[in-house]
C-alpha cells in the first residue's frame, strides 16, 4: 500500500472515531455539568489539573518512545524496535513510582492548602484527587502500547478502542444520574475504572498481535540511556507545556473561583473536540514523516511536512469558522446553564488549534532529526512565560480573558521560532513553507470568515443563522481552498478521487 493510500485509510478510520467520540463527549459534558453543578464541575477540572501537572515526565517519555519506535521501524530493525518497547515498559514503571511520590506529597498539600475550594466540598475534592491519581497511573502505563499501535499504523483498532472508551464513559454518565452516592466522588472513581479497563485491552491486543510487544530483558544498556536522554531534553518542554495548559487553570482558581474554572473546562472540552479532528489527520501523517526521514527520502519528507501543515489548517478551518460564528447559540443549545465567561473562553481557545495545526508537522519533523535540545529549551521558555505573565496581568487587575490573550500571542511567536529551527535542522524552505502553508490558508480564512459573518448579520434568528452560516462557510472556504489553496496536481487528485467515489 502506498504512503498516500495508507494515510488516507488511517485518516478515515480516525475521523469516523472522532465523530462518534465528539458526539458522546458533548453529551456527557452537558449531563455531567448539569448533574454535578458548576461548582463541583469546576472542582473536578482544577483538581484533575493539579494531577496532570505531575505527569510531565510521562509526557516527555511518550514523545521519545513514539519517535524511536517509528525511527527503527523505518530502518526495518526489528531487534532495536523490540528493545525500545521493553525499555519503555521499565521506564514507565519507574515513572509511575515517581508520579505517586510527587502526587501524594506536594500535590496533596497544594490541593488542601492553596486551591480555592468551598469548605464543605474539601472531603469530596480529596477523593476526587485520589481517583485522578489512579486514572493517571493507568494512562502512564498505556503509553508504550499506544505507541506500538500508532507506529504500526493500526489506526482501525486505535479508533475502535477509543470508541469503546467513549461508550464506557457514556455508561458512567447514566450511572451518575441515578446513584445515591456523592456524585463527584462516584464520577471520579468510575472514570478511573474505565482507564484500567482500556489499559488491559491495549496490553492484550499488543501482546497478541505484535512480535515486538513482549517484554524481555534489554541487553543494550545504551538504548535505555538514549531514550531517557532524548526525553530529558523533552522534559523541559513537557513541563512548560503542562504549566501552560493546566497551570493557567490553577492560576484562574487562585485569582477567581471554581465557576470560572467550570467555564474554562467547557472551553477546553470544545477545544479538544475541535482539535482532535486535525490531530487525527496528523496522527496518520506522523509515522510516515519519521519513517521517510529515517529512510533518507528527503523530497518525500519535505513534501509531507508542507502538505500535512496546509491540509491540517484547511480541515480545521471548515469546523472552527461556523462554531466561532455561532458560539452563543451552540453553547445555549448544548448546555442548559452556561457558566459566565464560557462564550468568550470558547471563542479564544478555538484560535489555539488553528496555530497548532501548522505547528504539529514542524515539531514532529524536528523530533525525527533527533536534534531537540535547543528546540525544547527555546519553545519551553516561550510556553512557560504564560504563567508569570498571567499572574502579572491578574495582579494589575486584568479580566480572565487575558490569560488566553497572552497564550495566543506566545503561540504565534513559538510558531515563528519553529519555522526558523526547521530551516536549520532539515533545510526547510521557509519562504515556500510560509507562502504555501501559512499565508494562503490565512488569506482563505480571512475571506471566508468575512463572507460568513456578513451572512450571519443578514439573517435574524439563531437557528436560521446557524444553518445559513454553516452553508456559506462551507461554500466560501471550500471554493477558496480548492481553487486557491491547492496546486494543480492536488486538485487533479481530488477530482480523480471524486470520480472513483461516484463509480
Amino acid at each position: 500500500m502506498s504512503n498516500t493510500s495508507r494515510i488516507a485509510k488511517n485518516t478515515l478510520a480516525l475521523y469516523f472515531r472522532q465523530i462518534l467520540i465528539m458526539l458522546v463527549s458533548l453529551y456527557t459534558v452537558r449531563v455531567v455539568l448539569n448533574t454535578l453543578g458548576a461548582d463541583d464541575y469546576g472542582i473536578y477540572n482544577v483538581v484533575a489539573g493539579v494531577v496532570v501537572l505531575f505527569s510531565f515526565v510521562n509526557n516527555a517519555m511518550a514523545a521519545s518512545v513514539q519517535r524511536f519506535l517509528n525511527f527503527y521501524l523505518g530502518k526495518n530493525d526489528t531487534e532495536k524496535t523490540r528493545n525500545v518497547y521493553s525499555a519503555s515498559l521499565v521506564i514507565h514503571g519507574i515513572i509511575c513510582l515517581i508520579f505517586v511520590a510527587l502526587a501524594e506529597t506536594f500535590g496533596l498539600w497544594f490541593v488542601n492548602a492553596k486551591l480555592n475550594i468551598p469548605v464543605e466540598r474539601n472531603s469530596a475534592a480529596f477523593w476526587c484527587y485520589q481517583a485522578a491519581v489512579i486514572t493517571t497511573l493507568a494512562n502512564i502505563m498505556r503509553v508504550p502500547y499506544n505507541a506500538v499501535i500508532i507506529a504500526y499504523e493500526k489506526m482501525s483498532f486505535f479508533a475502535g478502542l477509543s470508541i469503546v472508551e467513549a461508550v464506557l464513559k457514556l455508561v458512567v454518565v447514566f450511572l451518575l444520574k441515578i446513584t445515591p452516592l456523592d456524585k463527584l466522588i462516584f464520577y471520579s472513581f468510575l472514570l478511573a475504572a474505565v482507564s484500567f479497563i482500556i489499559l488491559a485491552v491495549y496490553k492484550f491486543y499488543c501482546n497478541r498481535n505484535f512480535e515486538i510487544a513482549h517484554y524481555k530483558k534489554v541487553q543494550d544498556k545504551g538504548l535505555g540511556k538514549e531514550l531517557v536522554s532524548f526525553s530529558g531534553w523533552s522534559l523541559f518542554g513537557a513541563v512548560a507545556n503542562v504549566a501552560n495548559t493546566q497551570g493557567t487553570n490553577i492560576v484562574l482558581n487562585i485569582f477567581t473561583n471554581v465557576v470560572v474554572n467550570a467555564a474554562m473546562g467547557i472551553a477546553n472540552q470544545v477545544n479538544a473536540a475541535v482539535y482532535s479532528f486535525v490531530s487525527n489527520f496528523q496522527t496518520a501523517f506522523n509515522p510516515q514523516l519519521v519513517k521517510s526521514y529515517a529512510a533518507g527520502e528527503k523530497e518525500e519528507f519535505q513534501r509531507l511536512v508542507s502538505r500535512s501543515a496546509k491540509f491540517s489548517f484547511y480541515l480545521l478551518w471548515l469546523i472552527v469558522l461556523p462554531v466561532y460564528a455561532n458560539c452563543d447559540f451552540l453553547l445555549s443549545l448544548w448546555l442548559k446553564n452556561v457558566p459566565q465567561y464560557s462564550v468568550g473562553f470558547v471563542r479564544l481557545v478555538l484560535i489555539f488549534p488553528l496555530i497548532e495545526s501548522l505547528n504539529g508537522p514542524l515539531w514532529i519533523s524536528i523530533q525525527a532529526t533527533g536534534k531537540i535540545r535547543a528546540y525544547q529549551i527555546i519553545i519551553g521558555m516561550i510556553n512557560i512565560l504564560n504563567l508569570p505573565l498571567s499572574v502579572a496581568a491578574f495582579c494589575l487587575g486584568a479580566n480572565p480573558y487575558w490569560i488566553l490573550y497572552i497564550r495566543i500571542a506566545l503561540n504565534c511567536f513559538a510558531f515563528a521560532i519553529r519555522v526558523l529551527l526547521s530551516r536549520k535542522y532539515f533545510a526547510l524552505s521557509a519562504r515556500l513553507f510560509l507562502r504555501g502553508s501559512v499565508l494562503i490558508p490565512v488569506l482563505i480564512a480571512a475571506v471566508s470568515a468575512f463572507a460568513t459573518f456578513l451572512c450571519g448579520k443578514l439573517i435574524s434568528g439563531s437557528l436560521p443563522q446557524f444553518f445559513a452560516t454553516c452553508a456559506v462557510s462551507a461554500v466560501a472556504s471550500g471554493t477558496l481552498i480548492f481553487f486557491v489553496g491547492m496546486k494543480a496536481a492536488e486538485r487533479n487528485i481530488v477530482i480523480e478521487k471524486f470520480r472513483r467515489g461516484r463509480k
